[in-house]
């Protein structure tokens, strides 16, 4: 029902009505007549422009002091500001109580049983035009209980808010608001106030603004354009959210009002705002620019400190708008790297992007229990069902145990015949901790094992990283590739190292029965040869035949050939069974080489005559030569110590035709040995010098240049003999070209 002119009908016997009056009179008019009605309260809910009302209204002012008179209890809200803070002191004396809430814009009154609203907009300092009335008791008590105790209970007392003012003090508190009305009213007097913004919010976010608070925002932005240009300083309004292709167009509205912006990938998931005197935040979704159900909101400077530091991190992580758009306009590749601490979203992600894949699916996994884990998630399932379904091919690494052998059957079957899911084992690698999977070649997954004894998944993993950077891809593909191939290098080798096995043990079979037999014909050669040897001697030292002599003296050289390789083959059958004994006694390493070189001088022809005045020995054309200081003795076996000797002296007369072989004898000292130290002998020739094709393999078996004779087994037995003793034997080519050297070392030790 709606009336021009006229005031409510004061009978209480009226039924119940809703009606709107019109003009500034009736307004004033029932307002009074409501006041004048109440009998035990009025609640009023004013914004800051109704207090000079009832102050500078005679009428009104009148009006509620009779009400307190009567005790009617007044209750009235509104937004106490420096403008209006001496009307309030005022409107303190005329009702109970006073208390101010921040940016408060709703204007009505309820008494006992009636309710009045002015329903259009007014001047400052003016009654409204038009007003509502209402007695029917559902509006009133909706009113009351659902709209003034709210905002009753969260208003702060007049006293404080005008201390406050008057002491240049500010209250400080952190709040919820769940009012849309409330938020709005709240965000649009923050914005109002702010000199600088600084804002992580998604588009929908942005949409908002837009929709709602643009135009305050650009008076920020030239507000701090005049601040700059007077002090230099000011931080404008920043903006931090994520762009694509959806959004760019909103994002350009942005920059084009000076405001700066950045992309950044991983949005905190809570949307905040922050300036230098308050921050709100929400955790709505913010979809399509709706205002937020919820808005945590606080001035407390800790509050402000810490979301401004979170700010400032994020921005230096973000992108420049600008540069984030031209890539997308160019249709550069924009690879994302998510960094997910929750184990609950990597898992969703998981099953996402393996529910998702179309070609192709890698995988490795560190453990048995991953593995397990992931089974009782439905991650394994929803591969099977790729191969099966989609023909995706599947690989997978894994180390090996009987149960996991048992489950990859199942998988092969479960997908036969296609044959799309392939595994290859791998060792379990304790310094692996993390399950790896890559999707059609575009995206990976890497999972972090926190806890491998956990049963569940959320509780085993750990930070997660998902990209699709072609490098970083990359890189997880060639890690899995290089696996797999040396899976399948391990599988043969596998099967080679069996095959090498079996040849090995019929090798080892042969070369024990050539061993056999080499031993067996060794001991049977020398058997004869002794005896034919010596009974050749014999008959050789009693013939009177020139003729006769010289081929019995074939006979003897070629016997003592004979023995000598039969002594050979036996000594290296000795050294490779790792029996070669030796027999040490303590004895003049001095005398064994004086008694070697008489041995090898009286077996040369021509024979050798001593010079006095050295300890030299002349052959012509070949001489002998010796040189030894002092007595030294040795710990060693001699018979063995002079077969080295002796082979040493026979090998560079062998290979020298003429000049001079030199035999040395030096005694070093070594550090650690307390002064006993090692000796050094040396056997110097000028004859041909080593082949160069054979001197890396000198000292192996059957190694000789000789044409004439020589098996090539001696150096290899001098070797394996002075090793035994502890010393070393080597040989070179001599620096000024002519013959080698040939020497070896052995320790000073006594018994």
């Amino acid at each position: 029902m709606i009336r021009g002119a006229s005031a409510p009908v004061s009978s209480e016997a009226v039924s119940e009505r809703t009606e709107v009056l019109h003009g500034e009179q009736d307004v004033v008019n029932t307002v009074l007549q409501f006041i004048s009605k109440a009998k035990n309260r009025i609640d009023a809910c004013v914004d800051y422009t109704r207090p000079s009302l009832v102050i500078k209204i005679e009428r009104l002012r009148k009006g509620f002091l009779g009400a307190r008179r009567r005790g009617v209890k007044l209750r009235y809200v509104t937004e106490i500001t420096e403008d209006n803070v001496g009307y309030c002191k005022g409107l303190i004396k005329m009702v109970s109580e006073l208390r101010h809430i921040e940016g408060i814009k709703g204007n009505f009154y309820i008494s006992d049983a009636e309710f009045i609203a002015p329903a259009s907009l007014h001047e400052k300092g003016k009654p409204a035009s038009r007003i509502i009335y209402s007695n029917v008791k559902d509006i009133v008590d909706f009113h009351r209980q659902f709209v003034f105790d709210s905002f009753w209970t969260r208003a702060i007392p007049a006293e404080q808010k005008i201390k406050e003012i008057e002491e240049g003090t500010i209250h400080y508190g952190t709040k919820v608001l769940e009012n849309k009305e409330e938020i709005f009213h709240h965000m649009k007097s923050v914005i109002e106030k702010a000199s600088e913004r600084s804002v992580v919010s998604s588009v929908g976010g942005m949409q908002l603004v837009y929709d709602n608070f643009f135009e305050e925002y650009k008076k920020i932005i030239d507000n701090n354009k005049q601040r700059r240009e007077r002090k230099g300083k000011g931080k404008g309004i920043r903006w931090i959210t994520y762009i694509d292709k959806e959004s760019i167009e909103l994002v350009k509205v942005f920059l084009n009002a000076g405001i700066q912006v950045r992309h950044l990938k991983n949005l905190a998931p809570m949307n905040f705002a922050v300036d230098d005197r308050y921050f709100y935040a929400t955790i709505d979704k913010m979809e399509s620019g709706k205002l937020v159900n919820s808005l945590l909101t606080s001035n407390e400077p800790a509050y402000i400190r810490h979301y401004s530091s979170i700010f400032e991190e994020l921005w230096k992580n973000g992108v420049d708008a600008v540069h984030r758009i031209k890539d997308i306009k160019a249709g550069v590749h924009l690879s994302d790297i998510e960094v997910i601490p929750s184990s609950a979203r990597t898992r969703n992600l998981y099953l996402e992007i393996v529910k998702a894949a179309s070609k192709e699916i890698l995988w490795i996994f560190p453990s048995i229990n991953a593995f397990i884990r992931q089974e009782k998630i439905g991650a394994i399932q929803l591969a099977k069902d790729a191969a099966k379904e989609r023909n995706v091919k599947v690989r997978i690494m894994i180390p090996a145990n009987r149960l996991i052998e048992q489950k990859v059957q199942e998988l092969k079957q479960y997908c036969y015949p296609n044959n799309m899911i392939d595994v290859r084992y791998i060792v379990q690698m304790s310094d692996t901790k993390a399950t790896i999977l890559v999707i059609d070649r575009n995206a990976s997954l890497v999972m972090e094992l926190r806890d491998d004894s956990k049963k569940t998944f959320i509780e085993a993993i750990g930070l997660s990283t998902y990209s699709n950077s072609k490098a970083g891809v990359a890189s997880y593909i060639a890690i899995f590739e290089n696996l797999w191939r040396q899976t399948e290098l391990y599988e043969q080798q596998k099967e080679s190292k069996k095959q090498l096995e079996l040849a090995y043990k019929q090798l080892k079979r042969h070369d024990k029965m050539q061993q056999e037999f080499i031993n067996i014909a060794a001991h049977e050669l020398r058997t004869p040869i002794q005896p034919i040897l010596g009974l050749t001697q014999v008959i050789r030292a009693n013939s009177k035949d020139a003729k006769q002599s010289e081929l019995l003296d074939a006979i003897i050289r070629n016997a003592r050939r004979l023995k000598q390789l039969t002594e050979d083959i036996l000594d290296v059958t000795r050294i490779e069974s790792h029996s070669l004994l030796l027999k040490k006694e303590q004895f003049n390493l001095k005398n064994v080489i004086t008694n070697a070189i008489n041995d090898t001088s009286s077996s040369t022809t021509p024979k050798v005559s001593p010079k006095k005045d050295i300890n030299t020995t002349v052959i012509e054309p070949i001489k002998l030569e010796y040189s030894c200081p002092q007595n030294i003795f040795i710990f060693a076996d001699k018979g063995r110590i002079i077969q080295v000797i002796n082979n040493l002296l026979s090998n560079a007369i062998k290979f020298t035709q003429k000049g001079t072989i030199s035999v040395s004898l030096e005694r070093k000292k070594q550090d650690g040995t307390n002064g006993k130290g090692y000796i050094v002998i040396s056997v110097k020739d000028t004859g041909q010098g080593i082949d160069p094709e054979i001197l890396p393999k000198l000292f192996t078996k059957f190694v000789t240049k000789s044409e004439s004779r020589g098996t090539g087994l001696g150096l290899f037995i001098s070797k394996n003999i002075i090793e035994a003793h502890g010393g070393n034997i080597w040989a070179k080519n001599n620096e000024d070209g002519r013959g080698a050297t040939f020497a070896f070392s052995l320790p000073i030790a006594t018994k």
